[in-house]
Parts: structure tokens; sequence; C-alpha cells
């Protein structure tokens, strides 16, 4: 499987709230979950319009997504211990029920339309993509 393809497939993004302290009160019902943690080095040149995709269109289409929790977008302020992600400047986490429902958002249209808008204000397409279950 080609790269770009894999990292694609998983990135799946609905961008939104601020949900992560209490998923219940984000739909969450169940004890599993899935986080997508994605770091992203985004050219200080294209931040404005990366931001205005990722807080307007795909956000709004994320949410109504089956199985959707959470997206957020956080920008690094420091790092307190340990080195920084590399050349990251951002943060890109997205929460699911399941990985199976985060796939079938990342195949919808609109993912395959909105994603590459946000991909193309990246300095670089070679990033750090980590999925996690919940504990």
């Amino acid at each position: 499987m080609k790269r770009r393809t894999y990292l694609t497939s998983m990135l799946g993004g609905a961008l939104a709230g601020a949900h992560l302290a209490a998923p219940h009160l984000a739909g969450q019902t169940s004890g599993s979950s899935i986080a997508l943690h994605v770091d992203l080095e985004v050219d200080p040149a294209k931040e404005k319009k990366m931001l205005e995709i990722f807080h307007g269109p795909f956000h709004a289409a994320a949410v109504k997504q089956p199985g959707f929790i959470d997206v957020q977008m956080y920008k690094l302020r420091s790092a307190l211990q340990g080195p920084a992600p590399g050349k990251a400047n951002y943060r890109f986490v997205l929460k699911y029920k399941t990985e199976e429902q985060r796939q079938a958002w990342v195949a919808t249209p609109i993912h395959k339309k909105l994603w590459p808008q946000i991909e193309a204000t990246f300095v670089s397409k070679d990033y750090t993509v980590l999925l996690y279950d919940l504990a």
C-alpha cells in the first residue's frame, strides 16, 4: 500500500468542539473509542487558510458522521519535557467510536474533497499518524 494512500486513510478528519474532557457530552456511551493523532507541519503562510477549512466546512461535515465523537486542532506552544515532534507545529486529534466508522468517514466524497484542501497547507506530507484505543 502506498504511504500517501495509507496516511490519507488514517486521517479521516472531522474537526470540532471541546468534548475531550467529557466524552459523555459528545455522545460517547460505551467504554471504547479510538483517537487518531497526527503531527503536522503547516506552512505559516497558509495557516489561516487551513484553520478556516478545518473550523468551517470540514468540521460541519465531520460532526454529521456516524460514530463521530470529537475533532480538534492544536497549535504547538512549547515542548515542556523531551523533544517536540520533529518540525510539527500542529497536532490534529480525531475521535470516533470505532476505527471502522472513522474509515467510513475517510471514504466519503466530502472528506475526499476537503482533506486535500487542508493537506495543501502542509510543508510536507510526511507526517506522523498514530492510532490509539481508549484504555
